[in-house]
């Protein structure tokens, strides 16, 4: 397992502390900075993860789990329907996030703004967040948006335009969990429903029309 290279402005102060700690003499508050230091590092660890398969199928680009999937029309993405997955992340889950297809980024736009509970149905429209627009190599678009909450303090995006990712592959991180938006065509089959614990990089949410692999009826 790896861990994000942000961990380290985080780890470091509470290792030496530890360290510090120990050395005096002082057992108990040296192993309480110690399971400190490694709780913090769990935050940024990187899992192996191995893609599906199927090359169209759109993967979770975020580990947690399915709160909301409702039909919107964004702006950033032509006003046309899309269908948004809304994934929650605990402080227990993986905090990276990974790109669902292979694509070039078109859009990479950082956004201002608070930090209220996740939970809240406006936190995407209030909060802290960045915004990555892939297309795949049909011109289909795809949208990632990664939203800061109560407990985030920094949303960090490894994207910019005219960048090319595979899919799973590391395109961000929200320094201590939050909310990661999905955006797929509305015509896109869904592959799961609100309740759904998603793993990022590896969990099928979502498959083109023509694609006929595994789905449900989107709600």
């Amino acid at each position: 397992m790896r861990f994000a290279r942000e961990a380290a402005p985080f780890v470091a102060p509470l290792a030496v502390v530890a360290l510090a700690l120990a050395a005096a003499g002082w057992r108990r508050s040296a192993l309480v900075a110690g399971l400190a230091t490694v709780a913090v590092l769990l935050f940024f660890r990187i899992p192996r993860r191995s893609p599906d398969a199927d090359p169209s199928a759109v993967l979770a680009p975020a580990n947690g789990v399915v709160t909301r999937i409702e039909t919107v029309r964004e702006p950033r993405l032509g006003g046309e329907p899309y269908r948004r997955v809304v994934t929650f992340l605990s402080v227990f889950d993986v905090h990276v996030q990974r790109s669902p297809v292979a694509a070039k980024v078109v859009e990479c736009a950082y956004t201002a703004g608070r930090k209220v509970a996740a939970f809240r149905k406006d936190a995407g429209e209030v909060n802290e967040s960045h915004w990555t627009v892939l297309e795949d190599e049909h011109g289909r678009r795809i949208a990632v948006q990664q939203i800061a909450g109560l407990l985030a303090r920094r949303v960090v995006s490894y994207c910019r335009a005219g960048r090319s990712f595979e899919r799973g592959e590391l395109i961000g991180l929200i320094k201590f969990g939050s909310r990661v938006d999905l955006y797929v065509p509305a015509d896109y089959r869904l592959a799961v429903e609100p309740g759904a614990r998603l793993v990022e990089g590896r969990t099928v949410v979502a498959r083109p029309p023509d694609d006929r692999g595994p789905m449900i009826e989107a709600r």
